[in-house]
């Protein structure tokens, strides 16, 4: 399964206010293993940002001024996330402002109408209900480290909740990227194990002072509990 964690940062909280999208950042993941593909685009919204949302975020009007504008990149970044599970930390948030950009080009699809939408937000809030469901208080209670996180940016944020996606729904099962190991499949690799031809496995038998201290125990085990250790757990003395 291809899941992109995706995030943005805007000019302010509401795109009915005409606050506009400025960065997008985005993780590929495949069958719960990052694949090391990224997207990033930092957005020049022809708009002034909101003083609040400079201080959560740290990008300045300036720094915008010669980045390229939605349309510009709305191909690329469509062609990206197309048919994949979105995976988003609040995802009305996003999915509001990505749909907003695209209305405002013309552009007749939104995005669940090619993406699986997974809120870790709503997963958070039915998992550990009553409590601080935000992004630094999930990497508090799953030992995340967070610390270089000092504003928030979409694709640190994307990087951060993956690891948050993969604590939330059962944890990971494999830290190396996906295609870093060459033919590897947890299925194949169990019955491999299981496999004691190809082990190599050196077999020794118990010697004579093992198997009296053996025989024992078995019989101390059976004065307390009755005669079913004798029957079951003695082993004769003349196996080696």
């Amino acid at each position: 399964m291809r899941q992109i964690i995706l995030d943005t940062e805007t000019t302010g909280i509401d795109p009915k206010e005409g606050h506009r999208i400025i960065e997008i950042g985005c993780v590929e993941m495949m069958n719960r293993r990052l694949t090391g593909r990224t997207y990033h685009r930092y957005l020049n919204p022809d708009r002034a940002i909101d003083e609040e949302a400079i201080q959560v975020h740290g990008i300045t009007n300036e720094s915008l001024v010669d980045e390229p504008r939605f349309p510009d990149i709305q191909d690329e970044f469509l062609h990206f996330i197309r048919g994949a599970d979105l995976v988003i930390h609040n995802a009305p948030f996003d999915l509001g402002f990505m749909d907003n950009e695209l209305r405002l080009n013309n552009h007749n699809e939104r995005i669940k109408d090619f993406c699986q939408i997974t809120d870790t937000l709503a997963l958070a809030r039915k998992k550990h209900p009553g409590q601080k469901n935000n992004l630094d208080a999930l990497c508090r209670r799953y030992g995340i480290d967070n610390s270089h996180r000092e504003l928030h940016g979409a694709l640190l944020d994307s990087e951060i909740l993956a690891d948050v996606y993969l604590m939330l729904t059962g944890g990971q099962k494999n830290l190396l990227l996906a295609g870093e190991e060459d033919g590897f499949d947890g299925v194949d690799q169990i019955r491999r194990l299981n496999n004691s031809s190809e082990l190599n496995l050196t077999v020794r038998s118990a010697g004579a002072a093992e198997l009296e201290a053996h025989n024992a125990y078995i019989s101390r085990l059976d004065g307390k509990t009755g005669s079913i250790w004798s029957q079951i757990g003695v082993i004769p003395s003349d196996t080696e």
